[in-house]
């Protein structure tokens, strides 16, 4: 049984940061892809950051020089440090998974089958 469990969110002023942590129960980071999304009100999922079961990392544009994604093999936690944080990166924040593919890496959120429930973050101006 898959299980994804989000933490580290919270409120924070512009230019500030937090780390969000997704412990995952039931995948293994060397054989499941995994992906930080994001969803605020009103708006489609979109995807923040990658990192394939290879160690490949892909991010979408608005968190390239500010959020870095990371993972703990040992510990199968997956992070997403994020910095200099706008009140436009307030939303909920998704941890999601799925098998690997040799090569291939996605931050569409259909690609994903497994969830946590999310993490929320606030960034105020």
């Amino acid at each position: 049984q898959v299980q994804l469990v989000e933490s580290g969110g919270g409120s924070v002023q512009s230019g500030g940061s937090l780390r969000l942590s997704c412990v995952a129960s039931g995948v293994s980071f060397r054989t499941y892809d995994m992906a930080w999304f994001r969803q605020a009100p009103g708006k489609e999922r979109e995807g923040v950051s990658s990192i394939n079961s290879a160690g490949t990392i892909i991010s979408s544009e608005f968190a390239e020089g500010r959020f870095t994604v990371s993972r703990d093999i040992v510990k199968n936690t997956l992070y997403l440090q994020m910095n200099s944080l706008k009140p436009e990166d307030t939303a909920m924040y998704y941890c999601a998974a799925r098998s690997g593919v040799i090569g291939t890496w996605s931050l569409r959120p259909s690609s994903y089958i497994y969830w946590g429930q999310g993490t929320q973050v606030t960034v105020s101006s």
